[in-house]
Parts: C-alpha cells; structure tokens; sequence
C-alpha cells in the first residue's frame, strides 16, 4: 500500500554558529536537515526507508539560531517512489522550502559519464583554511585543494576542485553530500580577487546509486564551476565522488551575484 497523506512537523533547535556561512546558516547544511525531516517522516508514516534520489531546496531567508520548525507532507508513494515535501520556518516566517524524492533501486542497466578528474591524491594536496569570519563551516572540514585553482585566486577558469572530509569522521552518507555540494566558495571566487556574497537561491541535489548500500568512509572528491554568470544571476554545477572514484551526486544551485564587495560577515548568506 501507499503511503498515506499527512502533514507533520519536527522542529531543530536552532543552529550552532559554527554551522554558519556570511550571516546565517550554511545552506547546504540547512537543506541536509530538511532531507532528515523529510526521510524521518515517510518512515514514522509507515514506509519502508529508501534511498533518497533528488533533494531540492529552495531559500527564501537565512536561517539563523531560532528553533527551526520543519513541516512535510507525504502524498502517496508509489512501489518505487516516494515523495515528501517540506517548509521550514522561523519566527512562522518560511525560511527554506522544497521536495525531496526517494526511490527503491533496482535491475537496470549502469553507465556514468562523470569520471574523476585527472588529480593528485588527497595525501598529495596540502590543507587550506577558509576565512572564518566569511565561512564558520568550514572549521567542521578538511579541505585540501587538488588544482592550482584558489578561492581568491584571480584565476582564468571559475572552478575549484577539492579533496574535503569531514574533521570528525563522519561517514559520507546523503547528508553529508548534500553539505559537500555545497562546500566549496562558489566559483566565481575561483577568478575574483576580493568576496563579495554570493548567497543560493535554489540548490538541486542528485544522487546516485553509490549510496544504496549505505555511507561510504574517507575523502571525498568535489568540483565546484559556474557555468553562467550574468544580470546579478550565476549557475553553479557541482559533483561529488568517493575517494575510490564512485560518482555520490551531482548538484546545480541557482546564486545571487551581489553587485557590490562587503568586508567581513556582513552581507547575504553564502549557502
């Protein structure tokens, strides 16, 4: 039988600082919680767990250190698919909204055009530490650069490719790669030689079948490029892979270029 339609709510009690990206919560951070909020929902209504197959979020407000309070909604699951959407609020104000789909896997055929890029090893890469005052977040990560590309850089290419895990061990599992879509600057700072915010509007996660058998341990891969800036708008592509070479997601974000530099934290949230 399907799932049946109800709407439920779980609240976060507000999210640590140290979580935080300009002036507000990581957005690849806030959109892993969703996709919690989204997969405990379809289980406490009964449904077996399955595999999350797309996770999309749209941000409407930063989210700051109010309790969070998720509201999903389940209509009814098919024998393979399911779907829960979600909105987050604080303050009854939405900040993020969004559906995340999960799917049974199953025979079919396997192909991937997304092969590694040509990099050294992480044990190659030295370490690199983020601005804290711009990117909290990132004291939660290892992140070692595996391209001469850096964020501030001045570089030719919008791009950055990077080796990251997490400081504590954590296994990659589906939130731990939607955070890692989300963790590189984007871009643009690849080729910019001052920050400026450059906060998500949207961020669309698609995983692939890595992750059926359950987290996988260790670095991961993760390649960041804009592929169109333009009219105060970018996209952004991101991958994932596992250390030993298995696509784990691919991702594209919608950003808002601000048009002027601002120093420090202030400013939008770089999600």
């Amino acid at each position: 039988m399907g799932i049946p339609t109800l709407d439920v709510g779980k609240t976060v009690d507000g999210v640590d600082p140290s979580w935080w990206s300009w002036d507000g919560a990581h957005g690849g951070y806030s959109a892993a919680l969703a996709l919690t909020a989204a997969r405990d929902h379809l289980v406490a209504l009964g449904g077996e767990p399955r595999p999350v197959r797309t996770l999309i979020t749209h941000f409407l407000a930063p989210v700051d250190q109010r309790p969070l309070h998720f509201a999903t909604h389940a209509p009814r699951a098919g024998r393979r698919a399911a779907v829960s959407t979600f909105t987050g609020r604080q303050g009854g104000e939405a900040a993020l909204t969004g559906t995340a789909l999960f799917g049974q896997g199953g025979a079919g055929p396997a192909y991937s055009a997304w092969p590694t890029p040509p990099v050294p090893g992480p044990e190659s890469c030295g370490p690199i530490g983020l601005p804290q005052e711009l990117a909290p977040f990132a004291r939660h990560l290892e992140i070692r650069p595996a391209t001469g590309a850096r964020p501030l850089g001045g570089g030719e290419r919008a791009e950055l490719v990077a080796w990251i895990r997490f400081a504590d061990g954590r296994p990659l599992d589906a939130e731990a790669v939607v955070i890692l879509t989300d963790a590189l600057p984007p871009a643009l700072f690849a080729v910019w030689t001052s920050p400026r915010p450059v906060p998500t509007a949207e961020l669309t996660v698609h995983f692939t079948d890595a992750l059926d058998a359950g987290p996988v341990d260790g670095w991961a891969l993760v390649r960041m490029r804009t592929e169109h800036a333009g009219s105060g708008w970018a996209i952004d592509d991101s991958a994932v892979w596992s250390g030993d070479g298995r696509l784990l997601a691919l991702a594209q974000q919608a950003r808002i270029v601000q048009p002027t530099v601002r120093d420090g934290a202030e400013g939008g949230r770089h999600a």
